[in-house]
């Protein structure tokens, strides 16, 4: 094999670690419901959102329950009414999961076959590099959040939507009340400390099997 086919291959396994790791961290931060039940209290969103808490917890139960499943589900909140374009954002934020789950998958399948051969010829460069690729990953966000996180909020959704019903309207969708934007940026720290949690594993490892 050729230096740069080396060094492609290489870069396209850090490259898969990071992804898979960014994924997991997204799909495992969905997953992590005490995050929103502690910011009900925290954000009194109760009180906010004019709804009591068991209404609050049973709606959001069924978005990340709708939001998970992979499979072709009809919208439909148990207790707030919501509009036709309310509708069609989740059903594209489901849409958005599922890409996230499919690039969960075959990244996942790349990098353990990637690792497997590396592990043959005790080369674990490849760690280092995808820590150094989620590192970027992760500045990047912290600054921008730091420096305007509504901003950063804003460009998000015009980037991965191709229509403007995310902007909705409390009156034809009161669920927006239930979902402050401070909640959301908790969730994206989160993601953030769980990547560098990642990090730190990949150099720790890499620390070890390399002395």
């Amino acid at each position: 094999m050729s230096f740069s086919a080396y060094r492609f291959l290489q870069f396209l396994l850090s490259l898969c670690m990071a992804l898979f790791i960014i994924c997991s961290a997204i799909q495992l931060t969905l997953l992590f419901t005490p995050l929103y039940y502690l910011d009900v209290w925290f954000l009194d969103i109760a009180k906010q959102s004019g709804m009591d808490r068991t209404q609050i917890i049973e709606n959001y139960r069924y978005m990340i329950h709708y939001l998970l499943n992979p499979l072709p589900q009809t919208f439909d909140l148990p207790s707030i009414p919501y509009s036709n374009p309310g509708r069609i954002h989740f059903q594209d934020v489901k849409h958005l999961f599922f890409l996230i789950d499919l690039i969960l998958v075959v990244t996942g399948v790349f990098s353990a076959i990637g690792i497997w051969i590396k592990r043959k010829y005790h080369d674990y460069y490849y760690l280092r590099t995808a820590a150094l690729l989620l590192t970027v990953f992760t500045i990047l966000p912290l600054v921008a959040f730091a420096i305007d996180f509504n901003g950063t909020f804003i460009l998000f959704h015009k980037l991965f939507f191709r229509n403007n019903y995310w902007i909705f309207d409390a009156q034809t969708d009161p669920v927006i009340n239930i979902l402050p934007e401070t909640f959301f940026l908790h969730a994206a720290l989160l993601i953030l400390g769980l990547i560098a949690v990642g990090i730190i594993t990949l150099l720790l490892i890499y620390r070890k099997k390399t002395r």
